[in-house]
C-alpha cells in the first residue's frame, strides 16, 4: 500500500541546512525512515521551499514510513505544524478515470542522449577517456536542456507516454480587430514552468561533482489512460530519482489555486 508524506523541516535549524544543502544527504534521511534495510522498494520525493521559514518534503513509499528522526532532528518537534502528514495514497490511485482532470505539480530533471558532449563533466570526461583508452564504444550521454523552450518541451513529448495529455489553457475571447483567421484563439498548453535550478553537490568529500538541471511544472491534466498514470505516479517521470525528481503529485482542481501533495 502506497504512502504519501509530507515532512516539515526548519531551515534554520544546523541539521536541517546540511540536508538541504545537498540532496545525496537528504536523500539518505528518506530512506532511514523505512523499517526495512537495506531498502529496495522504490522511493519518490521532493524538496518544496516555498517560503525562507520553512521547507517541505514530500515523500512517496510502497510501505509505511517513520519520519520521527527527520522531525527530532531538523523539523519543530513538539510544535503546533511540526509533525509529518502520512496519508494513504491508494484513494487518490482509485479516482483515476479516462478523461478527469487534475491540478498537478512535478519537479523534474530533463534531459536528452547525445553520442559526445561539448562540455563534458568529471564523470562524462572520465567515460570517454576510458573508452578511449579500452577501445571500446561507450553508450549516449545525458545531457541536460537548458533553456525553458526545450524543458516544456520535453514534458510535452512524454505526457501520452504516462497516461495524461494537458489540455489548451481557458483563453479570453480577442478585442475587436485581433480575431485570428479561423476566429480561434489558443492560450496554448495549461501548463507553467514555475521555476528552474541547478543543483551541484558532491556524494562523497573530494568526490566528483553531481551537477543537474531541474525545473518545476505546475498545470491541469487529464487522463488518458490510468494504468499509464497510475504508473508515473508510483515510478515517477525522466531521470535522477534518488536526487529529489520525477515525482508527480495530483490535486483536485478547484475554483481556487489548489496545494499539491
Amino acid at each position: 500500500m502506497p504512502y504519501l508524506s509530507k515532512i516539515a523541516l526548519n531551515p534554520r535549524r544546523r541539521a536541517a541546512m546540511a540536508l538541504l544543502s545537498s540532496p545525496h544527504r537528504l536523500h539518505a534521511a528518506i530512506l532511514s525512515g523505512l523499517a526495512v534495510q537495506p531498502v529496495a522498494e522504490r522511493v519518490l520525493w521532493r524538496l518544496d521551499t516555498n517560503t525562507p521559514h520553512r521547507a517541505e518534503v514530500l515523500v512517496l513509499t510502497a510501505s509505511r514510513p517513520s519520519w520521527a528522526h527527520l522531525v527530532d532532528d531538523a523539523g519543530w518537534p513538539g510544535a503546533d505544524g511540526g509533525d509529518p502528514l502520512i496519508a494513504d495514497y491508494a484513494p487518490l490511485l482509485d479516482r483515476l478515470t479516462d478523461g478527469r482532470e487534475f491540478g498537478f505539480c512535478l519537479t523534474a530533471n530533463p534531459v536528452q542522449s547525445i553520442p559526445r558532449p561539448e562540455r563534458p563533466s568529471e564523470q562524462q570526461a572520465a567515460r570517454l577517456k576510458e573508452g578511449t583508452d579500452n577501445g571500446s564504444r561507450h553508450r549516449g550521454f545525458r545531457v541536460a536542456h537548458r533553456t525553458a523552450d526545450q524543458q516544456l518541451d520535453w514534458l510535452l513529448k512524454r505526457c501520452e507516454r504516462h497516461g495524461f495529455s494537458i489540455p489548451d489553457a481557458t483563453a479570453a475571447p480577442p478585442a475587436p480587430g485581433l480575431q485570428t483567421k479561423d476566429h480561434t484563439l489558443s492560450a496554448g498548453p495549461a501548463v507553467t514552468l514555475v521555476s528552474r535550478d541547478i543543483l551541484r553537490f558532491r556524494k562523497h568529500p573530494g568526490g566528483p561533482r553531481v551537477t543537474l538541471s531541474t525545473a518545476t511544472f505546475e498545470g491541469r491534466l487529464r487522463v488518458i489512460d490510468p494504468d499509464a498514470l497510475r504508473t508515473a505516479l508510483l515510478h515517477g517521470i525522466g531521470p535522477a530519482k534518488g536526487y529529489g525528481q520525477g515525482l508527480l503529485t495530483l490535486a483536485p482542481l478547484r475554483t481556487t489555486q489548489a496545494n499539491h501533495g
